[in-house]
């Protein structure tokens, strides 16, 4: 930070949780909680306040370990097996979905939304902070289409109810689309996708899920990958979910 000759503050560099975002930690929003909680430093200082910003020579570190912007920004479709969990690590020892990328990248990559552990399908990643902004915000209206399959067959008052929406312990859930696929499996599309929605509804009517599966987000789709399987998004799949919806 430099001053003027009349006294005035000169912002020079980028904000602290854009260079994180850039280093391919996490989204800017996420890299202001990294902040928050004490795991950040610059050049030594441990840093808590936002707004504070970073220079070329500057050294960066998260957890004492320094880190610095990536120059190859990756963008990777993951079939993520039954079992795993969308996390960059676990306590409890579990399957880390992130891990199934590690042995063909080095950069830090991280989950671009969520699937719960025992759902399978797409999931994202990437190292751009600004790419997972983008997408992960409920703003951006990106379709996310299931396969569920119920232990008993379901009714269709079911699917009428969530088309229309439906108020479950004071949060109200409503898809864009669902469609009777047989007595137990049903295809259903969100665009925000609270936590655990489609299992909370369909218990709410007194079935089980026995599978649920993501198999598109947006222009993405499985295609013929298999359970661990991922392979890079094209630069057009990049293109529209970044696109501001109309």
């Amino acid at each position: 930070m430099q001053d003027n000759t009349d006294g005035q503050e000169i912002r020079i560099g980028i904000r602290l949780q854009k260079y994180l975002a850039h280093a391919g930690i996490a989204s800017r929003r996420t890299s202001e909680q990294l902040i928050a909680s004490g795991r950040i430093s610059v050049n030594g200082r441990v840093i808590t306040e936002m707004g504070v910003r970073v220079n070329e020579g500057d050294t960066v570190c998260l957890d004492g370990t320094p880190v610095s912007p990536e120059e190859q920004k990756r963008y990777i479709l993951l079939y993520k097996p039954s079992g795993y969990v969308s996390s960059l690590s676990d306590e409890k020892g579990r399957g880390v979905a992130a891990d199934l990328l590690k042995k063909n990248y080095s950069e830090r990559l991280y989950n671009v939304g969520r699937l719960d552990m025992y759902s399978s399908g797409a999931l994202l990643f990437t190292n751009d902070g600004s790419f997972s902004a983008i997408v992960g915000h409920p703003s951006s209206e990106i379709e996310k289409e299931y396969i569920a399959e119920t232990s008993l067959p379901y009714t269709d008052e079911l699917i009428a109810s969530f088309k229309k929406g439906i108020r479950i312990d004071s949060v109200f859930y409503k898809c864009r689309e669902a469609e009777r696929l047989s007595s137990r499996k049903l295809r259903i599309v969100l665009t925000e996708g609270k936590n655990r929605e489609i299992r909370r509804v369909i218990e709410h009517f007194g079935f089980r899920v026995k599978k649920l599966e993501r198999i598109r987000i947006g222009p993405v789709t499985l295609g013929d990958l298999n359970p661990g399987e991922f392979r890079e998004l094209s630069a057009d799949e990049i293109r529209i979910l970044t696109e501001k919806p109309e």
